[in-house]
């Protein structure tokens, strides 16, 4: 349940029940392609997602494998709770590790010495940090493209910025001791394929060896100061942040270096890979003209108030809250519309914290009447790149989808 500063509470059924109201008073903002209605944005009950330390409003998108999105008005905290923050699965979940300070991790390739670490060691071995840093799905806002994406129809939810602990990869990598001929890193865990083939990997993923020297990508073994729970990748996991989400391998059991670019499964072809020149929405496309996805696109979301909350009648202003992160410049500032983007108003923001973290931004508008009312959010890059107002460069797999965040509202 959410509570705003007007009184207002609202969880996410009634939020569900209350957008569905607008629909029915003929209220609703007019069907454009790529654009949806924001106030018949989500007009029935999601899945239950239910599993044990996990919020019971989190949207289920898929069993198999376990996929749930945060709603964005359960992200409006600083620091994303570990129960608030989204899950994906790529394959099965492992067996829990009973000791996790014997988890082992090998680190091999194109390096002088190979090291195969327990966690134990690792945490030893090696200085620790924190950060708080956005980890988001290489799919989020696939719903938003048309025709969409194949894949789990992620909104906006599959993000979060949670507080990370661990160390540098790049330490560990130094520790092994990189051959000229290291230009690449790929990983993979311990999660097994949804087939139950043993000869087949769930997923394992690699970048270049400058993103895995970043001093910010890590091998985390705490989130938000508890030890990394085992939906989220626990004992240990890679974090590659401001990169899509699927190079952060869960269960994390094995490093390589290497001299070419990984060839794991989940790369090449459409995996994770977005066109170098625009392609049709809809056509078929083998991903032979396609890049690897890097930087996450530019976003913003409207966290409070929630979607479909309905104010007391004669309220004459909207005290609004959100976040913005990606780009690989980081966020200048956020704009946001009460009149679809006719006119735009800056909110103000506040510092992050670190590289990768999110801005957080408030913002307070006037309203004249009484009656319906969308909030439109845009957030501009320090290149001047802003959201589209639809999603763009449509491709087969449905990444990259950052359209400006509609919400709405009714007054009275």
């Amino acid at each position: 349940m959410t509570t705003y500063p007007n009184g207002i509470k609202a969880g996410r059924r009634s939020l569900l029940r209350g957008t569905a109201g607008l629909a029915a008073l003929g209220i609703i903002a007019p069907q454009l392609p790529g654009l949806f209605a924001a106030a018949s944005a989500q007009p029935k009950e999601a899945a239950v997602f239910n599993h044990p330390g996990k919020h019971k409003d989190l949207a289920l998108l898929g069993d198999k494998p376990l996929v749930a999105e945060t709603p964005e008005h359960l992200l409006d905290d600083d620091t994303t709770p570990t129960d608030k923050f989204f899950v994906r699965n790529n394959g099965g979940m492992p067996d829990e590790a009973t000791n996790p300070d014997g988890w082992k991790i090998t680190v091999e390739g194109e390096v002088n010495a190979k090291l195969e670490l327990s966690l134990g060691q690792l945490k030893q071995r090696f200085p620790a940090q924190t950060h708080r840093m956005v980890m988001e799905c290489g799919g989020n806002g696939r719903s938003f493209f048309v025709p969409p994406g194949r894949g789990n129809q992620w909104t906006n939810g599959g993000a979060g910025c949670a507080e990370w602990t661990g160390v540098k990869l790049a330490d560990v990598l130094a520790a092994a001791g990189l051959k000229d001929s290291a230009k690449f890193t790929g990983s993979w865990g311990t999660d097994p394929h949804l087939s139950g083939d043993p000869e087949k990997r769930a997923i394992s993923r690699g970048n270049p060896l400058s993103k895995s020297m970043d001093p910010h990508t890590m091998i985390v073994w705490g989130m938000n100061g508890q030890p990394l729970s085992h939906i989220h990748g626990g004992p240990v996991r890679l974090l590659v942040p401001g990169w899509p989400g699927s190079l952060s391998t869960k269960w994390l059991s094995n490093i390589v270096v290497r001299s070419t670019p990984h060839d794991g499964a989940g790369m090449g072809g459409t995996s994770y890979r977005v066109p170098v020149t625009p392609i049709v929405p809809g056509s078929s496309n083998d991903g032979k003209s396609f890049r690897d996805m890097e930087a996450m696109p530019i976003r913003s979301i409207v966290t409070a108030p929630a979607n479909g909350t309905r104010l007391a009648a004669g309220t004459r202003r909207l005290a609004l809250r959100g976040a913005a992160w990606g780009s690989s410049v980081g966020v200048a500032r956020v704009d946001v519309s009460l009149d679809y983007g006719q006119t735009w108003q800056t909110a103000s923001m506040a510092a992050p914290r670190n590289p990768f973290d999110w801005v957080r931004w408030t913002h307070s508008m006037p309203v004249s009447s009484d009656g319906y009312y969308e909030v439109w959010s845009r957030a501009t890059d320090r290149n001047g790149v802003s959201q589209p107002i639809v999603a763009a460069n449509w491709n087969p797999q449905g990444y990259g989808a950052n359209p400006i965040n509609r919400m709405a509202v009714m007054v009275g």
